[in-house]
């Protein structure tokens, strides 16, 4: 049974649907706890789908040999890039208030008014606003970018497992 539910097309599938359930919560909060997204936020989404997308991908071409070991370690690219982004979310939560960069506008204002390099720049260092806890989780008290982490850390796990299991 356990077999069965780990075969490689279906645990591609699990990939897929996770990284779909954490997009979900990601809207979830931003639609409805109304906690707008910061620039590394929309990246860290970015990379969630770009892994999540890999996975659906594989999901349809059901793939065996080289090809099960090129989708699992690009959805673990994937996955480490976004976790690197959300270590530097990480970092700038937890710089002395007067070392944080300044708060620059949204992220849909930077797109519609600034050139296209200097939006991508903000997105990829981000700013004041991606230091600010928002939320942090009442039981363990862990912020978003760092259940981000704790996402993209199994993503990458269970992606490289994926690629290299017998």
């Amino acid at each position: 049974m356990l077999q069965k539910l780990l075969q490689t097309r279906l645990l591609y599938l699990y990939i897929f649907l996770f990284c779909v359930t954490l997009l979900a919560i990601a809207m979830y909060m931003e639609k409805v706890m109304m906690l707008e997204p910061c620039p590394l936020c929309m990246t860290q989404r970015f990379f969630f789908v770009m892994a999540g997308f890999t996975s659906l991908i594989a999901f349809i071409h059901n793939p065996s040999g080289t090809g099960k070991v090129v989708y699992g370690l690009l959805a673990a690219l994937f996955a480490a890039a976004g976790g690197g982004f959300a270590i530097r979310q990480i970092w700038l939560q937890h710089l002395p208030k007067d070392q944080v960069p300044a708060c620059g506008p949204s992220v849909a204002y930077m797109f519609q008014e600034f050139p296209l390099t200097e939006a991508l720049a903000t997105m990829f260092t981000g700013d004041g606003n991606c230091a600010e806890i928002a939320w942090q989780d009442p039981v363990i008290g862990m912020s978003i970018p760092q259940w981000s982490l704790v996402g993209f850390t199994a993503l990458a796990g269970v992606c490289i497992w994926q690629a290299f299991r017998k």
